[in-house]
């Protein structure tokens, strides 16, 4: 039954509601004594009717109070009054990531700011012995300064083998439904050992982080079903559908940490919320400047040795033109020579073969002489005086000497 504005638990008086889900309503509410703003949250009866756990309420409450992260909310207090136990926190302004992601996926440098911001808050709860076990966009609200956790270990107890709890008793349980063929609860974003109701720890909640984040970035849940039953099979037996099928600018290395955070077995997951929180911000300041495009490893490689080609290239292409400029151009040598006629003979110029003939490599000079009253093709070296006459006439003269 909703708390009407000016109803009070201690020195704290209620405003107005904040919201209600499963694990009870929230409210906001002014101090009284210290005169600031709160969020009072009624907690359902049964944590108040079953003696063990409002023991563990009242422990992790003491614990969870001493956490101080910039991304955790603050727990300032807890009372019962007239049956009722409640939580004072921190009254944190803003929307949660659930209704932000009603809009859609969200940017990929908001994804890696804010699960590095969220994974933070997990290392330090780890730390002081507390598991969060109901890690969902619903308890993570996006304020001006980033991420907050709410419901740090509080509000969902971990289900024990003590508890006598199966899951077919956990599915027995009634969840509504809020979307057509789609079970909304803590049921989508449970780690397989809590589905089995094992006993959890730290790598519980970053196998819940895995499933918000892939979320985040594909604006679709990891693991779907109409049925609890269906959920729980996708969970303990299913791989999502890879993030780039959805998301194809989506960098490999930020597939590879969603896949590493949703490994079945916990051994095979980030082992602590910080090695998860380090990975997520080497990615974010491993990403190139905006508009940039993201290549591969191998479409590096491949790139980078074309740059290595061109290179030698040029650089071949340039000793060549230096060795062609710095060329000594050849020596050219002149050459004068008499060239007489063969011994009591003269030159013959008329007709059509007549006068001299230069051979094509320039070695020898033919030409046409008689000597009394034979005439004949003589040919001379250059390099020496002496002519030689050859066999034949004007005719092979022709077919020697003309193409």
């Amino acid at each position: 039954m909703a708390l009407q504005p000016g109803t009070t638990f201690g020195p704290y008086e209620i405003q107005s509601p904040l919201g209600a889900g499963g694990m009870g309503e929230v409210y906001r509410a002014r101090d009284t004594r210290l005169e600031r703003t709160v969020a009072i949250k009624i907690l359902p009866a049964h944590l108040s009717a079953d003696a063990v756990r409002k023991q563990r309420f009242e422990r992790e409450a003491k614990t969870i109070s001493g956490l101080s992260h910039p991304h955790i909310c603050v727990l300032y207090d807890v009372g019962h009054q007239d049956g009722t136990d409640y939580l004072v926190m921190e009254c944190v302004e803003g929307e949660t990531l659930a209704k932000r992601l009603e809009k859609g996926p969200l940017p990929l440098e908001q994804v890696l700011k804010l699960g590095a911001q969220i994974a933070d808050a997990l290392d330090k709860a780890h730390r002081s012995g507390v598991v969060h076990r109901d890690l969902k966009p619903g308890n993570i609200m996006l304020t001006a300064t980033g991420a907050k956790l709410l419901d740090f270990g509080l509000a969902k107890p971990a289900i024990s083998p003590a508890d006598g709890a199966t899951l077919t008793a956990a599915l027995t349980q009634s969840t509504p439904v809020t979307r057509e063929g789609t079970v909304v609860g803590t049921f989508q974003y449970m780690s397989p050992e809590q589905v089995e109701g094992k006993e959890v720890d730290g790598r519980s909640d970053i196998f819940s982080l895995g499933a918000v984040l892939y979320e985040m970035v594909t604006g679709q849940r990891a693991f779907e079903g109409k049925s609890q039953l269906s959920v729980a099979s996708a969970i303990l037996e299913k791989e999502p559908a890879p993030v780039r099928a959805t998301k194809p600018l989506t960098p490999p290395a930020l597939e590879h940490t969603i896949q590493k955070c949703l490994a079945k077995n916990p051994d095979e997951r980030w082992q602590t919320a910080c090695d998860l929180a380090s990975e997520l911000k080497w990615i974010a300041e491993a990403r190139p400047l905006h508009g940039a495009v993201t290549l591969t490893p191998g479409l590096r490689v491949w790139g980078w040795l074309r740059g290595v080609w061109a290179l030698a290239a040029t650089l071949v292409a340039a000793l060549f033109g230096v060795a062609y400029l710095s060329k000594t151009p050849a020596e050219v040598h002149v050459v004068r020579s008499a060239i007489p006629p063969p011994e009591s003979g003269a030159f013959v110029f008329d007709g059509p073969v007549g006068g001299a003939f230069l051979s094509p490599d320039g070695r020898l000079l033919a030409f046409i002489a008689r000597v009394g009253r034979v005439t004949q093709l003589w040919v001379r070296p250059l390099d020496c005086f002496l002519a030689r006459p050859l066999a034949g006439d004007r005719r092979g003269l022709v077919c020697l000497l003309v193409p």
